[in-house]
């Protein structure tokens, strides 16, 4: 189902707390909500749909994925970039990110998997975990 985006500053600055099995129906709500504004967004967190759990969907070249309780493990390759977010007003703001991360998550069967990514979809996961972790850019 697609749900409202939220724009409540304070609500998105806390962190995100462990997903389960029984949030499952969060990921998929969370996934229809991201396909909803393809246009405008390529990843949304858990928060950004009013749930504070570690959960993130994001576009991979139109390839779409849900992640449940995603960690950077490793990262390299440090550059400065500007981001826009579709629950926050106002232009883009400056941001360190990683061109490649290594990522620990359990995929939507809550199976455990450890994945390489790099370049933009490297970005876009950053800045959902920085959502899951409570950081606004």
């Amino acid at each position: 189902m697609v749900k409202q985006l939220v724009h409540d500053p304070f609500f998105l600055s806390v962190k995100s707390t462990p997903a389960d099995k029984s949030d499952a129906a969060v990921g998929a709500d969370l996934l229809d909500t991201l396909r909803a504004h393809r246009e405008t967004c390529v990843g949304m967190a858990a928060n950004m749909i009013g749930v504070s759990k570690r959960i993130i969907a994001f576009s991979d070249m139109g390839t779409y994925t849900l992640m449940y309780n995603p960690e950077i493990i490793s990262k390299s390759g440090e550059f400065e970039t500007e981001e826009s977010c579709l629950s926050l007003l106002g232009g883009p703001r400056k941001t360190t990110r990683f061109k490649i991360i290594k990522v620990s998550f359990q995929n939507e069967k809550f199976v455990k998997v450890t994945r390489s990514f790099s370049g933009f979809t490297a970005q876009i996961i950053q800045h959902e975990l920085d959502h899951c972790n409570g950081v606004l850019i």
